[in-house]
C-alpha cells in the first residue's frame, strides 16, 4: 500500500477528493497533513494557479519526503478579466470567508449582463521526486445570488454549462460526476494507475 499526502487544510476539498479515490480502489493510503502532523499553513504567493499547487505540494515532499498532492482552483470571470483567478480564496481578504467572497463577486457583477466564467483546477503530483500537473475545467454562468447550502467557495454562485442548478444545490455526487476538480482528479487517478 502507497501512501499519498493530500496537500490540503480545507476539509470540504479533502472529503471530495476522498471520494474520488474510493471509487477507483486504488492501492493507496490516502493521508491529510493532520495524519503526519503537520499544521503549517502552507503560502499560496504565487501568480499563478499552477504555481500555487506547486508551492503546496513542494513544500510537504520537500519537509516530509512523501509522495504528496496538492490543488489550487481559481473561478475565472470574463466580465472582470478573469478575476478573482488565483485570489479566488481570498478576494475579499485575508479572512478566506466564503460569504465575503461571494458578495463581492456579485457586488462587482451589478452592472454586468455578462455572467460567463469557468472555474480552473490544477493539482501538482510529487512522485518519486518529479513533479506531474493535472488541470480540470469547467465552464459555466454565475448566478444573480447564492443558492444551494452543499459544497463550499463560490459553489452557490456557480451554475455549470447545460445545469439549472448551482453547485450548491447539487448532491456531493452529483458535483462529483462533473467539477472542475473530480475533472483534474481522474486525470491523476488514471496516471497513478499507471505507476502503482
Amino acid at each position: 500500500m502507497h501512501a499519498l499526502v493530500i496537500a490540503s487544510n480545507n476539509k470540504h476539498k479533502v472529503e471530495e477528493i476522498r471520494q474520488l479515490f474510493h471509487e477507483h480502489h486504488l492501492s493507496i493510503q490516502l493521508q491529510t497533513m493532520q495524519d503526519i502532523d503537520c499544521y503549517d499553513d502552507i503560502a499560496e504567493t504565487a501568480e499563478t494557479i499552477e504555481g500555487n499547487a506547486s508551492l503546496k505540494s513542494l513544500y510537504i515532499a520537500d519537509k516530509f519526503m512523501m509522495n504528496c498532492f496538492a490543488d489550487d482552483t481559481g473561478l475565472l470571470v470574463d466580465a472582470l478579466a478573469g478575476a478573482p483567478g488565483v485570489y479566488s480564496a481570498r478576494y475579499a481578504g485575508e479572512q478566506k470567508s466564503d460569504a465575503d467572497n461571494c458578495n463581492k463577486l456579485l457586488k462587482e457583477l451589478e452592472i454586468s449582463t455578462n455572467r460567463q466564467a469557468h472555474f480552473k483546477t490544477v493539482i501538482s503530483l510529487q512522485w518519486n521526486k518529479k513533479e506531474y500537473l493535472f488541470e480540470g475545467i469547467i465552464h459555466g454562468t454565475i448566478a444573480d445570488s447564492p443558492r444551494g447550502n452543499n459544497g463550499f467557495g463560490y459553489d452557490p454562485l456557480f451554475i455549470p454549462r447545460g445545469e439549472t442548478k448551482t453547485f450548491a444545490e447539487m448532491t456531493h455526487s452529483e458535483k462529483n460526476k462533473m467539477s472542475h476538480r473530480a475533472i483534474a482528479v481522474n486525470k491523476l487517478l488514471t496516471f497513478l494507475k499507471t505507476v502503482l
